[in-house]
């Protein structure tokens, strides 16, 4: 790949990452990004960029609209009316559960629609609803899953503390994108996933289980062994999930280090930082 290509790539990713929220990517925050690594090194994280799969405000959005009505659609086919669903975030407040939502609330016009929307830890209010409506649809909501491990904690804790959920309610998990770890739990729970993608393992060409060819052996090692440099315990993201999908408000605690860079960036810069990467100053 010579310099003239370089260049060539540098200006599609700075168009098609444009709308990264935590931290500009553009063709200066590119250069000072790949200039940390050696020359001979710069070729292949080219090539590990150009496999990130990445999900605009627009594609979001769009997501939100369509899969939602979709939902819809096919709950009032089964007799449940609007007044029957119960929308609930996971996880703390301000995370991305609750951005999700609030993006649903205002283009789907849910609270218009007469739909619920509720807090998972708002126990009581949750379950005076659920025991008012009898039964219905419980559609969590979130913009990525993982593992599953986070979500499947936050549903547990309610379905273990309101009994008739399962009984009386189907559950349904709406997130643009979910990880195929995170199928089979959610399959054990009864709960649909509504998703515009399935990310598989063929998809991460850095996890451990990944057979593709795009790079050789070598250059698998080589952009493993620039993560360990960065983070020693978990260099592909948590669980060494090596996942390969970045939304526009942030990218997962899942993502490779080397797109990531250190806590405080201080070391090492990230294309990607978490905004829990950034510096606090």
């Amino acid at each position: 790949m010579n310099t003239l290509q370089q260049e060539y790539y540098k200006w599609c990713f700075s168009k098609k990452f444009s709308d990264y929220n935590p931290s500009k990517v553009n063709h200066s925050s590119i250069n000072r990004w790949l200039k940390q690594y050696d020359k001979s090194d710069r070729k292949i994280l080219i090539k590990l960029l150009q496999k990130v799969i990445y999900l605009s405000e627009k594609d979001i959005d769009s997501f939100l609209q369509k899969k939602n009505e979709e939902l819809l659609s096919k709950l009032h086919a089964d007799s449940i009316t609007n007044k029957k669903i119960i929308y609930i975030t996971i996880d703390e407040t301000a995370s991305s559960s609750h951005v999700i939502l609030n993006k649903a609330r205002d283009l789907c016009r849910l609270e218009k629609k007469g739909c619920k929307l509720i807090d998972s830890r708002d126990l009581l209010g949750l379950n005076k609803i659920i025991n008012k409506i009898g039964f219905g649809a419980i559609v969590y909501v979130d913009d990525f899953i993982g593992s599953g491990d986070q979500f499947c904690r936050s549903r547990d804790y309610i379905a273990n503390n309101i009994r008739s959920l399962s009984l009386n309610f189907s559950e349904f998990l709406l997130a643009p994108c979910i990880c195929q770890e995170a199928v089979k739990q959610l399959k054990d729970r009864g709960v649909v996933p509504i998703t515009n993608h399935i990310h598989v393992i063929d998809e991460r060409i850095l996890h451990e289980d990944n057979e593709d060819q795009y790079l050789t052996r070598k250059e698998k090692d080589r952009l493993i062994e620039l993560s360990y440099k960065i983070d020693e315990h978990f260099p592909l993201g948590y669980k060494n999930l090596a996942t390969m999908v970045v939304m526009y408000r942030n990218s997962p605690t899942s993502t490779p280090y080397i797109l990531r860079g250190n806590a405080g960036q201080n070391k090492f810069v990230g294309i990607f930082p978490r905004t829990t990467d950034l510096p606090t100053n």
